[in-house]
């Protein structure tokens, strides 16, 4: 009785270690479109417009670290001067990521910090990094086998100028499953 309960424990092991060390190797790569309804510090609000990428990595089955990079451009309003200043945006964002697949859909959820960069000119030329997370989440749809197409929402909050931006980023594109 005790050689098929050691059969079963070694093989039960076996499996879990094997699909443990799968969920280590398993990741996504993703570059796309990302819109933000952005204050940009001084200036004002405008929309800005650029791209998003992120590398992620499963720590475990249902959580991964995630690495996200982007840039967004565009003219704002400047109330105080009535006309228009360029502005520039990049962020760097890491942290953890929540997901689980349902078919052929991968909703997430994900908590990031970092910071972000804001260049800007007009008459003279600004620029600051400042401490900056994002709160949101999305959802991925299986397309091909490692293909996804992703639709995600944020709420991107940046520290310019000793005061808080809560900015709307809308980002969208290519999931590559590794």
């Amino acid at each position: 009785m005790q050689k098929p309960i050691m059969v079963l424990v070694v093989v039960l092991l076996t499996l879990t270690i094997s699909g443990f060390g799968q969920a280590h190797s398993a990741g996504t790569v993703f570059f796309g479109y990302a819109y933000n309804r952005g204050e940009t510090g001084l200036s004002g609000r405008g929309n800005l417009n650029g791209w998003d990428a992120a590398l992620e990595g499963k720590i475990f089955p249902f959580i991964s670290g995630v690495a996200d990079v982007g840039g967004q451009y565009g003219n704002v309003h400047v109330p105080f001067a009535g006309g228009t200043s360029k502005a520039r945006v990049t962020s760097f964002l890491f942290g953890p990521r929540v997901s689980v697949s349902i078919g052929k859909f991968r909703p997430f959820a994900h908590a990031l910090f970092g910071g972000s960069h804001l260049s800007e000119s007009d008459a003279i030329s600004n620029s600051q990094t400042a401490f900056a997370d994002a709160f949101g989440g999305g959802i991925d749809y299986f397309l091909f086998p490692r293909v996804s197409w992703r639709l995600q929402g944020d709420s991107l909050q940046t520290r310019f100028y000793g005061r808080s931006q809560n900015d709307f980023r809308f980002v969208t594109g290519v999931v590559v499953k590794f």
